[in-house]
């Protein structure tokens, strides 16, 4: 199968082939300057990120790093909270639950301030915060007079913003990226008369910082965070900023540089951490790393670095593509307004089916510019961030928030983008394994809701939220997951040690609970929720949540599997099996609901956010067709949960609707989604919705949302399940399981399956019209669309192509 350079897509019947617009028609887009950081444009290389606010008198850009983080390891373990153990679990196994709440609260909960309730800027937890800003005052000719015909724009095809406008008699021009070859922010703004640039520039930071002119043309700020601890080990920072300019002249004086009369003028930004973290650039000195960045840009003209930054974003972007639609560009008139404007469209008739298109392609657009291998993982706002106290820390929650991130990865053909991920993972092990002691005096290693760049496991400062067991076995679905669209045994041999020692965590604390014989956590929650006891109170420390069981049965089942696989650890493996044998098992409660808690409870909150009790049929795929009582269970609990939410747990319904098969009600929850929120951090609490500039609200901005959205859209194409990695069993790849009616005509390429395989489909009147499917491994597979199926058997490399009832077509050429 050959991928054409403008990611063509082959389309049949009637969905048409022009493709050559395709990319540039995809675009965010504003008639006037951004007011707010969710109306600003994001650009990034994964570890270098800004914001763009676009204005005429003033430009603001809000500069990242993604390795800003406040903070520095620290014992947050309580080395003695083992000794509470078994009063926690007699009083939970005798039904006295808000006693053993409270213990937990007493005993169980990090030593020090933890997280300091999300506020952790100045504690030794730290939070992520911004680098600086960069500010643009403008005072040329005509500068104070109003701009006319603004336009600016994110070419998601080329990960470029540009802004345009008429302002007196002349002309600007701007255009900005974030080059990864480069490692700097390039800006060019250009004016069509000679001489009509000129503008001041300065870097601004609140607190930890100095900022100086070296030379006539370039500012630099320099600084170290807060360690937390009051000392200094924190992570050293610097930003260099040079103006290159065509015409007038650059000056220096009190901290800022002045140009005067410029035709044109290229400012580069460069940035660089000494963070001593589990991944990053290795930095001994930030500025003169910031140097060498930069003088390497500068060694290169503008359309160069343009060419380079275009050619590494595309190498990314292009591996897979989405068209909604008989033609493209979108026909639909909505499809030309401004994205505000547009959203509000869209809320009224959603007809405008390319903007869940282009919501797709901005989740794809925003992991490939905020997770590069070698960097720190996507934090909940991806890089970009303008606080410096931001919102829950901007850290990874390991109870949803950091996996929704990584979970297009794998479907939109963006695999090694995981490794991030993979790295923080792998760095949690040894600080879990003292984490484990200290809790559970037990073996191998655990990890609870709050991370860090800082190794933090502990459990948070609450019960409430806290003390979530299962977080490290969810993390370790990554790795077992990576393997099964990979295949790759090199990788399994690196990531087994790290699997191994979770399960042997989790086998060695389960204990028996009185009714059934089951084995189960204890304590723990199901995330965020909380039920009412018999008396009304509202509790959350529990054994056994539903969720708990799912995962361990995954992670159990992902070390059976791997350790036969890898030839090792067989008294491992039989012992994993009969206690995976014996966990709580799936439950049905006497209103038709699958049970979120051990026991039929009453939530205090029935809409809840959180939907972990459906984890096994999303991100898992334990309940599927194949299990249609609980199944149906699991349609219900969505139906009583509701068609509302934050943000992210919208994208994750979506995700749950589209493996349920149900299209229609996945496309409810994306278009509920969609709707606007306003330019703010406004909103009902709880109530989510998405920013101008199609950031996720949660609110307030939270990015997992946007990568959930984008999951859930390729869910709905393509779906496939690999039952026995350890064997030679087909893996079964679904073709449209859950095709939104709205969606009768359009055409995918590029989505991955499991066992290797990629897909490129196209439909009509809402079927299948033609699919070409690549084996890179040679792995067995059957096809399934509708109630049609076909086995295939390909070798490493070939394709074939069928038709709409699976049967092979003759070649194209």
């Amino acid at each position: 199968m050959s991928r054409a350079a403008a990611v063509c897509l082959t389309l049949l019947v009637a969905v048409d082939s022009t493709v050559a617009a395709l990319p540039a028609a995809r675009t965010i887009w504003f008639d006037k300057p951004a007011e707010r950081f969710t109306e600003s444009l994001p650009l990034g290389n994964g570890r270098l990120g800004a914001m763009l606010f676009g204005g005429t008198d003033e430009l603001r850009v809000v500069l990242n790093e993604g390795g800003m983080w406040s903070g520095s390891p620290q014992q947050a373990d309580r080395a003695d909270a083992h000794r509470a153990l078994p009063a926690i679990r007699r009083l939970l196994l005798e039904g006295k639950n808000a006693e053993a709440e409270a213990l937990v609260n007493r005993n169980f909960t990090c030593t020090g301030l933890g997280s300091n309730r999300g506020r952790g800027k100045d504690a030794p937890y730290g939070c992520y915060q911004q680098l600086a800003e960069l500010l643009l005052r403008f005072n040329h000719e005509g500068a104070a007079t109003p701009a006319k015909g603004y336009q600016r724009r994110l070419m998601l095809d080329r990960a470029i913003a540009t802004t345009r406008y008429h302002q007196g008699k002349n002309k600007f021009t701007r255009e900005a990226f974030v080059s990864k070859p480069a490692e700097c922010l390039l800006l060019r703004l250009e004016s069509e008369q000679p001489g009509g640039l000129s503008f001041k520039v300065e870097l601004n930071r609140a607190e930890n910082a100095s900022i100086e002119t070296t030379g006539d043309a370039t500012l630099l700020i320099t600084g170290q965070l807060p360690d937390g601890h009051g000392g200094d080990r924190g992570v050293r920072f610097a930003s260099l900023v040079r103006v290159m300019n065509q015409g007038g002249r650059v000056a220096a004086a009190d901290g800022k540089l002045a140009v005067t009369g410029a035709d044109s003028v290229v400012v580069a930004v460069s940035a660089a951490v000494a963070i001593e973290s589990f991944a990053g650039r290795p930095v001994d000195d930030p500025a003169d790393q910031a140097r060498r960045d930069l003088a390497s840009a500068a060694d290169k003209d503008f359309d160069t670095l343009r060419a380079e930054h275009v050619a590494d974003y595309q190498r990314w972007f292009q591996r897979s593509s989405l068209q909604l639609g008989d033609k493209y560009p979108a026909a639909h008139p909505n499809a030309s307004l401004p994205t505000p404007q547009r959203l509000a469209a869209y809320a009224e008739d959603p007809s405008d089916i390319d903007l869940p298109a282009t919501l797709f392609d901005f989740g794809r657009y925003l992991l490939i510019s905020s997770s590069r291998p070698g960097g720190l993982p996507a934090n909940l706002q991806g890089i970009w961030a303008e606080e410096l106290q931001t919102p829950w820390n901007a850290d990874w929650h390991a109870n949803v928030n950091i996996q929704m991130n990584y979970w297009p990865a794998e479907i939109t053909n963006l695999s090694p983008l995981n490794r991030p991920v993979f790295d923080l993972i792998g760095s949690l092990v040894e600080p879990g394994q003292e984490t484990a002691r200290a809790y559970y005096d037990a073996p191998g290693w655990v990890a609870h809701l709050l991370l860090n760049p800082w190794g933090f496991t502990s459990p948070g400062e609450s019960a409430a939220w806290g003390s979530t067991v299962s977080c490290s076995a969810w993390m370790c679905q990554h790795l077992w997951d990576h393997y099964q669209f990979t295949l790759d045994r090199e990788f399994l041999e690196e990531v087994y040690p790290t699997l191994r020692g979770a399960a042997e965590f989790y086998a060695s604390i389960l204990i028996e609970e009185p009714t059934h014989g089951w084995l189960v956590t204890a304590p723990s929650n199901s995330p965020e929720n909380a039920f009412l006891d018999e008396q009304g109170r509202s509790l959350h420390t529990c054994m056994g949540p539903t969720m708990d069981q799912q995962l361990l049965r995954y992670l159990f089942g992902a070390v059976i599997d791997a350790s036969t696989i890898l030839d090792r650890d067989q008294q491992l493996r039989e012992r994993l099996i009969q206690v995976r044998g014996r966990l709580a098992p799936n439950q049905i409660g006497s209103d038709g609901r699958i049970l979120e808690w051990l026991t039929e409870r009453p939530e205090q909150d029935p809409h809840h956010r959180h939907i972990s009790h459906l984890w096994a049929v999303y991100p898992g795929q334990a309940i599927n067709a194949d299990t249609p009582e609980l199944a149906e269970a699991a349609r219900r609990s969505l139906d009583a949960r509701g068609d509302g939410g934050t943000g992210w747990s919208l994208a994750n319904k979506a995700c749950l609707w589209a493996r349920l098969g149900d299209g229609d009600r996945a496309l409810t929850m994306i278009n509920n989604q969609l709707h606007p929120v306003g330019g703010g951090k406004d909103g009902i609490r709880w109530q989510g919705g998405t920013y101008p500039n199609l950031f996720d609200a949660h609110p307030p901005f939270q990015i997992d949302g946007n990568f959930g959205a984008t999951a859930a859209i390729a869910e709905m194409l393509l779906q496939s399940r690999l039952e026995d990695p350890a064997g030679d069993s087909p893996v079964v790849i679904n073709l449209l399981p859950a095709l939104p009616s709205a969606w009768p005509v359009g055409a995918a390429e590029g989505l991955r399956a499991r066992a290797g395989y990629e897909v490129d489909l196209s439909w009509s009147d809402g079927r299948l019209m033609r699919a070409t499917v690549t084996s890179t491994l040679g792995h067995p597979a059957v096809l399934k669309v509708g109630d049609a199926s076909k086995s295939l058997s390909l070798a490493a490399g070939e394709s074939v192509t069928l038709d709409g009832n699976l049967n092979p077509v003759a070649s194209d050429g």
